[in-house]
C-alpha cells in the first residue's frame, strides 16, 4: 500500500498473520458452527495491538497509518474468515473512527481505550426493518427530555449486535427536516429500554453475529449525542468512504485467498489423465481472475492514497464498493466452478469463500444504491430517486 516513510506495515502484517495462525485457525470452524465468536477473542486482539492500530497513543492505540487497518481486514479475509473480517470492520474501521473524528474529548476517553483493549465491543445501527438503504425513511425517533433524550424504535441486520456494549444509533430528531433531521447517539447497551432479538440466521459469515435491536423508552443523557443534533446524515456521508474502503479490502483479501486455494486444487486434481490446470478453460479462467484482482487493487490503492490526503469522495467510494464487491462474487464463483462438485461441499473451504462473499454487495449500501450515487455525480438526482 502507499504508506508514509515510517512504514510499520511489515511488522503489523507479521503480527496479524501470527495472531490468526495461533488464535483463529484452530477454532474458526467451531465458531462458524456456533454462530458466534468468544468475547475473549476481542480481548486477545486488543492485547496484540490490533484493535487500535491507527488510534492515537493516548487513547490506547498504536498511532500507525489507517491503511494498516485495511491490511488487517485483507489478511483476515484472505485466510477465509469472512465473518471475523466483517465484525472487525465494524468495530475497528467504522465505530472507532466515528468516535475519534466526531466525539468530544470526554466521549473519546470514555469509550476508545476500552474498545482498543477489546473490553468494549462496538456496533453501528442504521438499517431498519422497513427502510433498508433508505435512511430518510427511518422510523427510529429521538426526542428531547429535561435530562437528555428519549429513544424509541428498532434496527435490523446489525453486525456485532448480539455482543455490542456500545452502539452508534442513527435516529430522527426532527422528522420534518429530512436529511437535516437525523442525529447520531452513543447507546450504552446496559441501559434500561435496550433489548436484542434472537440471532439472525444467515447463509454465510456464520461466525459474525447479526441482530435486531430494540429501543423502548430508552433514556439517554445529553452527552450521548454524537456530534451536533441534525448533522447525522452529514457525518454518515463523511465516514462512509472509510467503511467502503474496508469492504473493498475484504473483497481483495477474499479474492486472493480463493485464487490461492484454486491454484493448489487445479495443480493436484486430475481429469482425463492430466491435471485440470493444464486445460485451456482452467488457465484462461484463472488468468481472468488474476487480471481482475490486479485491476481492482490498482483502484483500491488510488482510493487509499486519496483518503489519506482527505480527497476521497462519495463517488470514489461508491465506484470502489460496487466494483470490488461484485468482482468478489464473480471471481469466487468462477473459482468454485473449477472445483466441480467438491466446491459445493463444506469439506472444501472454497464453499465458505463463496457464501461469505454474497453479503458484500448488500451491506454498506447495495450495488443498486452505489449505481445511483455514481449516476447522481453524472446526471444529478432523478425525479424517481
Amino acid at each position: 500500500m502507499n504508506a508514509p516513510q515510517d512504514d510499520l506495515t511489515p511488522l503489523f502484517h507479521d503480527t496479524i498473520r501470527r495472531f490468526l495462525e495461533q488464535e483463529v485457525v484452530p477454532y474458526y470452524q467451531a465458531w462458524e458452527e456456533a454462530g458466534e465468536m468468544p468475547r475473549s477473542l476481542w480481548q486477545k486482539l486488543g492485547e496484540a495491538g490490533l484493535l487500535g492500530i491507527d488510534l492515537p497513543d493516548e487513547l490506547g492505540g498504536s498511532g500507525a497509518d489507517f491503511a494498516i487497518v485495511q491490511l488487517a481486514l485483507e489478511e483476515i479475509s484472505r485466510q477465509g474468515f469472512g465473518g471475523l473480517a466483517s465484525a472487525y470492520n465494524i468495530h475497528a474501521n467504522i465505530v472507532m473512527p466515528y468516535l475519534l473524528h466526531i466525539g468530544t474529548p470526554a466521549q473519546r476517553e470514555r469509550w476508545l481505550p476500552a474498545m482498543a483493549s477489546g473490553e468494549t465491543i462496538g456496533a453501528i445501527a442504521m438499517t431498519e426493518p422497513g427502510a433498508g438503504s433508505d435512511l430518510a425513511a427511518m422510523k427510529t425517533r429521538a426526542s428531547r427530555t429535561e435530562s437528555g433524550w428519549r429513544l424509541d424504535g428498532s434496527k435490523l441486520f446489525i453486525t456485532n449486535g448480539q455482543v455490542a456494549d456500545l452502539v452508534i444509533v442513527c435516529a430522527k430528531t426532527d422528522p420534518s427536516a429530512g436529511a437535516r433531521g437525523v442525529s447520531l447517539f452513543l447507546v450504552d447497551t446496559t441501559l434500561a429500554g435496550f433489548s436484542r432479538g434472537q440471532p439472525i440466521k444467515k447463509i454465510g459469515q456464520h461466525a459474525s453475529d447479526t441482530a435486531e435491536l430494540f429501543f423502548d423508552d430508552l433514556r439517554l443523557p445529553e452527552e450521548a449525542l454524537l456530534g451536533e443534533a441534525g448533522a447525522g446524515f452529514a457525518y454518515l456521508m463523511q465516514e462512509l468512504p472509510r467503511e467502503r474502503l474496508g469492504v473493498a479490502a475484504q473483497a481483495l483479501g477474499a479474492m486472493e485467498g480463493a485464487l490461492a486455494l484454486t491454484l493448489d486444487y487445479v495443480r493436484e486434481r486430475r481429469a482425463f489423465g492430466r491435471a485440470i490446470g493444464e486445460f485451456q478453460n482452467t488457465r484462461f479462467t484463472l488468468a481472468e481472475v488474476r487480471a481482475q484482482i490486479d485491476m481492482g487493487r490498482a483502484y483500491f490503492e488510488q482510493c487509499v492514497a486519496k483518503y489519506r490526503q482527505g480527497e476521497m469522495n462519495g463517488t470514489d467510494a461508491a465506484i470502489l464498493k460496487l466494483q470490488l464487491s461484485e468482482m468478489q462474487c464473480r471471481t469466487i464463483d468462477a473459482c468454485l466452478q473449477l472445483f466441480g462438485g467438491y466446491g459445493y461441499t463444506r469439506e472444501y473451504p472454497i464453499s465458505r469463500f463463496y457464501l461469505d462473499a454474497r453479503v458484500q454487495t448488500l451491506y454498506a449500501g447495495t450495488s443498486e444504491i452505489m449505481k445511483e450515487v455514481i449516476a447522481r455525480s453524472l446526471l444529478g438526482k432523478s425525479d424517481a430517486a
